[in-house]
């Protein structure tokens, strides 16, 4: 292979973002679009993308992240909740209308495996990721390898159920973690507290003016220019990722947590409340060693360096 650049390709239920990776997990240039709503003008979306990196980049291969189920071979999309594929021989048909090889990651897998190799898990034995964005993704690394389980799916852990009979859950499901650690979390436990108890508080004033203006992002911006009612939605938010992190230390034991996502830009806000939550509760708490939480280091690049790097892996 004569060149050792390749493109990541992060494929969003809102946009289409690519970047040329080099093979010490840089990203050297950009491109996007927006995400159409069928097969075949999504895959010429991404098509249009990656011509557009290569005509400015000698490129090698191509890789896509996207969340949902990817078949073991990385090739077949079964299912992804935000896009239009079905059962779809997604590698195959973008190979074709590129000209390159292509491989087909889960996201949450992608920006694990880049925080592995260039990131905040390097050296880690057991390594679980959570991504807080709209949901919750996960990937579970040991000693570095992709654990998918029997059929490319797992581990699916924001469908963990926390909350008895609680909040409804897109999956069809009641009380999902993600539905209480989340962005869209932050924006219904925010609304929530409007309604029983605003106190004196800017973000309360807006949400009575248009609770549709209420996001997480806006939650988030708010409690970091120190909003009370924002910032009691933060902290209730770290305590839920303590309590689904006690859960998730039960099953795995793992000795890095790695909290990645959107969400992640404000864990100042609210990482120490998750880790102390978190040590408060575990099983055996006191007599363990318990697992380090840290951010990670890619950020909104983790997907993008981590499916470059794949197809660089494979090509």
């Amino acid at each position: 292979m004569t060149s050792r650049l390749t493109v990541g390709v992060d494929v969003g239920g809102t946009s289409v973002r690519a970047g040329v990776v080099d093979e010490n997990g840089e990203v050297c240039d950009t491109a996007r679009a927006p995400t159409p709503r069928t097969d075949s003008a999504l895959e010429e979306a991404i098509a249009s993308t990656v011509g557009e990196l290569r005509a400015r980049h000698p490129v090698a291969a191509v890789g896509l992240a996207l969340a949902g189920f990817v078949d073991a071979g990385r090739g077949l999309v079964r299912y992804a909740p935000h896009l239009s594929w079905r059962d779809a021989p997604v590698a195959a048909r973008i190979a074709e209308r590129v000209g390159l090889p292509v491989v087909v990651e889960h996201d949450a897998n992608a920006a694990a495996l880049a925080e592995r190799r260039f990131g905040a898990a390097a050296g880690s034995s057991v390594t679980v990721l959570v991504a807080l964005g709209t949901g919750i993704g996960n990937a579970l690394l040991l000693d570095g390898r992709l654990f998918r389980g029997a059929h490319g799916v797992a581990p699916e852990l924001g469908h963990l159920r926390v909350v008895p009979d609680g909040r409804a859950c897109p999956c069809g499901k009641r009380g999902c973690w993600e539905r209480y650690c989340s962005g869209t979390a932050l924006a219904t436990t925010a609304l929530e507290m409007v309604s029983a108890d605003p106190g004196p508080s800017g973000l309360a004033r807006e949400a009575a003016a248009d609770p549709g203006r209420i996001t997480g992002q806006r939650v988030a911006a708010a409690a970091r220019e120190g909003d009370p009612l924002a910032r009691r939605a933060v902290r209730d938010l770290g305590r839920w990722l303590g309590e689904g992190l006690s859960l998730v230390a039960d099953v795995f034991d793992p000795d890095l947590v790695i909290v990645g996502g959107g969400v992640s830009a404000s864990a100042p806000l609210f990482l120490d409340e998750a880790r102390e939550h978190y040590a408060r509760i575990a099983t055996g708490s006191g007599n363990r060693p318990l697992a380090r939480i840290r951010t990670a280091q890619l950020g909104g690049a983790a997907a993008v360096v981590g499916a470059a790097t794949l197809a660089r892996d494979a090509a």
